[in-house]
């Protein structure tokens, strides 16, 4: 008699388990986004608050309407954690959150094999401009022009484990504001945090690159699991 009554208990466990299920009804990151940009490829950059400097940054594609992950890594943020995109700082080491798009790819390195988005390398002349004073602010420059002071702007060339191959982040890129901040990629880690950029492993990074379709108009979006800064509002 005892047999029965043993089976019975183990079978309502067994439906109890299977009917909570794991983040059962949770959609996809995504899909719990304010925008997404209107692409079919979207990354997504998340920090579980905005004083950490690591994370995870996800990619993700519409298959069937709806959005499924193609891959995943930890990230790196800025070494004084995330701040408000609309209102960051140039040179306090914040990652910038919110939605941005993508204008193209660089890198020291040649483009991983299969890449499609438009990739610039990196010469002995290339440098991105973060002089406020120049008209080249937050800018690719080739070669440096007087007006950008070399020592207000970045080498490019010089952060060749860095900038082996990165994305730019479209943070301030259209219309810059002077002091908003210049220069923020999706690049390769270095030895920890960044200066407010968003950093991945090499390997995720060619990933990506090899990934990334302009015609389906990827964006990034950047931000924390909850709060002011949730990345879900962007």
């Amino acid at each position: 008699m005892r047999r029965p009554l043993v089976t019975a208990a183990v079978l309502l466990a067994l439906a109890g388990s299977l009917g909570a299920g794991p983040a059962t009804g949770v959609p996809p990151l995504p899909e719990r986004l304010a925008d997404t940009g209107g692409g079919s490829q979207l990354i997504t950059a998340e920090a579980p608050d905005a004083a950490s400097t690591t994370g995870t940054v996800t990619w993700w594609e519409r298959r069937g309407g709806r959005w499924a992950q193609a891959g995943s890594a930890p990230a790196r943020f800025g070494e004084n954690g995330l701040a408000e995109g609309a209102t960051r700082e140039q040179g306090t080491g914040t990652t910038p959150t919110g939605l941005y798009d993508l204008p193209y790819a660089f890198g020291v390195e040649d483009a991983p094999a299969g890449t499609t988005y438009p990739y610039r390398k990196v010469t002995d002349d290339s440098w991105w401009c973060q002089d406020n004073a120049s008209a080249a602010y937050n800018r690719w420059v080739e070669p440096r022009p007087d007006h950008c002071r070399a020592d207000e702007a970045e080498h490019l060339v010089s952060y060749g484990t860095q900038y082996a191959r990165a994305l730019v982040i479209g943070f301030n890129y259209e219309r810059p504001v002077r002091h908003r901040g210049a220069g923020i990629f999706l690049h390769v880690n270095g030895r920890g945090a960044t200066a407010g950029c968003v950093s991945v492993p090499a390997d995720a990074m060619a990933e990506i690159l090899a990934w990334a379709e302009p015609g389906q108009r990827p964006h990034i979006a950047v931000g924390t699991s909850s709060g002011p800064t949730a990345i879900t509002r962007y």
